[in-house]
């Protein structure tokens, strides 16, 4: 592992408790399956395929000093993260995400990242205390940021001087976080990467292709958007210019964090110097192996 980060991914950094059955499930459902705890939130689950790719994130994010804190930040350092400049809170508890997924997918899930939103710019600091950058000297590399951060400090970020020189590659925490990305909408090196309800969310409609929500929120204002549609075409864009590839088809046994995982394929990928079209491909390609249960590379 490098000393130095040549990333920050910003945002959750929590345990996923997963339930995943085979059993199709409806409201009220008692099933059997198969109960999982492990290191998620979006900014980890992007940090995690990051370090698959070679990169080196740094994390910055709220953990808290309990047991459950110290054995996250124990198993990010083993992953291979820097772990230096997280803001561990003595009164604010560790995190957690709970989802119950059937084979019919997604039935439920709770995020409980109050203890990131109550940290709110506490864990900007070492952008501005000479750590990783500072107003006269912003950090200048690529920055992973998630919604769970409070309307309030995104838009704090929007105009920070802090973040004037980063790539920003931004993602919601979940569609019904969507639209506190809003504040960032219009940011001049933002990139979003959202799914085809997020992007309705953002634009207040519907649409019946990922390309044309990216089209929508280029309208809206964005810089540039990939949009996602499950296992039907994805779309990557700026004004004008936007090009539509279809996944592989693959059999899923997983979607907690397969949104996340094509992001940091697609953010990999283009740091190694890939294309537009190569790096779509490759991010594509990494989503549809992680929902099949096999490790994206």
């Amino acid at each position: 592992m490098k000393d130095t980060a040549d990333i920050l991914c910003i945002g959750s950094v929590l345990w996923d408790v997963i339930g995943r059955t085979a059993s199709h499930m409806r409201v009220g459902s008692d099933v059997p399956g198969r109960i999982t705890r492990l290191p998620g939130g979006v900014a980890m689950n992007i940090a995690m395929t990051l370090r698959r790719f070679g990169m080196s994130p740094a994390l910055l994010t709220a953990v808290g000093q309990d047991a459950e804190g110290n054995e996250l930040i124990a198993e990010a350092e083993r992953m291979g993260m820097i772990c230096d400049h997280i803001y561990r809170s003595e009164d604010l508890p560790t995190d957690v995400y709970m989802a119950i997924e059937g084979a019919n997918g997604l039935i439920a899930a709770i995020a409980d990242a109050h203890s990131l939103e109550a940290a709110g710019a506490k864990i900007l600091r070492a952008l501005e205390d000479g750590a990783l950058g500072t107003a006269k000297q912003p950090f200048d590399g690529p920055i992973a940021l998630d919604g769970n951060l409070t309307v309030e400090l995104l838009q704090d970020i929007a105009k920070s001087p802090l973040f004037r020189a980063a790539d920003l590659r931004v993602a919601p925490a979940s569609p019904g976080k969507a639209e506190r990305l809003l504040a960032l909408i219009d940011h001049p090196s933002a990139t979003f990467y959202v799914n085809i309800e997020e992007a309705g969310l953002l634009c207040q409609t519907r649409f019946d292709s990922s390309a044309a929500g990216a089209a929508g929120l280029i309208a809206r204002g964005a810089h540039r958007v990939l949009v996602t549609d499950g296992g039907n075409a994805a779309s990557e864009g700026t004004a004008g210019d936007i090009i539509t590839q279809t996944p592989p088809s693959v059999m899923v046994t997983r979607v907690t964090g397969a949104g996340d995982t094509f992001m940091a394929g697609h953010i990999a990928s283009e740091a190694q110097g890939m294309d537009r079209s190569a790096a779509l491909h490759r991010a594509l390609q990494a989503a549809a192996t992680y929902v099949s249960g096999e490790t994206p590379l």
